[in-house]
């Protein structure tokens, strides 16, 4: 007993130890990143070292002069719209093919897998010129329907697999009750499933947050880009400030760690109830 002891206790800190490695990869280049974005434009910067002298200088030259918070304010619009749209698709499509017995319900399930694992690069010139024959494109419309779009497969197989994870015993007894399909969904799947829906909403906001090339394609006024977007044109026209690319790269992911740390809990435990239930 001694010896298992000793064997799971090295087991702990070996993993505890990798962790800790892995995380110091992280924060390392991350911690650079911020004390660098403290100091003065066009300073000289070596690694991770404190600033000098500590300043907001680059944060007001980027916010001014590359408009950033008219580029954050435009993310946050097609955020706002991708969300709930790609969120509302999904758990209706994930409820129909797992409860209701939809006609050729595996077979769409299938078409969902099939659009998830599809590359996007395929896509984006033919959906390019669909937008375009509709007049869509250079809108904040057109990129949130085709963000939307572009999740739903992913939420769509999601919430399939956290609807069809409660047991049919649960929806046979509502129904006996009298319930409509919708009172199932509302009153008893969707609050059983708000760490899945939380963890779902979550991934959506920060891939629309983090959207490029789609942008890059869909959106040719500098006007209506997004920040991720405008980030990578600010860093070819500022190769030399260092600090000031720094500071912009802190407000574009700003808000992913804002929504993050606010739902961190409901985020991992839907990630833990997706891992058990697969």
């Amino acid at each position: 007993m001694a010896s298992r002891a000793v064997t799971i206790g090295f087991r702990d800190t070996g993993r505890y130890l990798l962790l800790s490695l892995f995380a110091l990869a992280v924060l390392v280049p991350f911690a650079s990143i911020v004390t660098s974005s403290f100091n003065p434009p066009f300073s000289l910067i070596k690694g991770l070292q404190a600033p000098d002298p500590f300043t907001f200088e680059s944060y007001i030259n980027v916010w001014t002069t590359a408009s950033f918070g008219r580029l954050l304010l435009t993310s946050l619009t097609v955020a706002a719209g991708v969300v709930p749209l790609a969120a509302v698709v999904s758990i209706l499509a994930g409820f129909a093919i797992a409860h209701l017995q939809v006609f050729a319900g595996k077979f769409l399930l299938g078409l969902f897998v099939f659009g998830l694992v599809l590359p996007a690069e395929l896509t984006i010139i033919p959906l390019y010129f669909n937008m375009r024959s509709v007049g869509l494109t250079d809108t904040m419309l057109g990129v949130i329907l085709a963000e939307t779009a572009a999740f739903v497969p992913f939420g769509v197989y999601w919430m399939h697999a956290s609807f069809a994870g409660f047991p049919r015993e649960l929806i046979e007894a509502a129904r006996v009750d009298g319930a409509s399909n919708f009172t199932i969904l509302f009153r008893i799947l969707l609050p059983l499933s708000r760490p899945s829906i939380v963890t779902m909403c979550v991934l959506f906001f920060m891939w629309s947050w983090n959207q490029f090339l789609l942008i890059l394609i869909l959106i040719s006024s500098p006007a209506n880009r997004t920040a991720p977007a405008a980030l990578g044109f600010f860093v070819l026209a500022h190769t030399r400030d260092v600090a000031g690319l720094c500071a912009a790269t802190i407000l574009v992911i700003l808000p992913i760690l804002i929504v993050y740390l606010i739902f961190q809990r409901s985020f991992i435990s839907g990630m833990l109830q997706g891992a058990v239930k697969a």
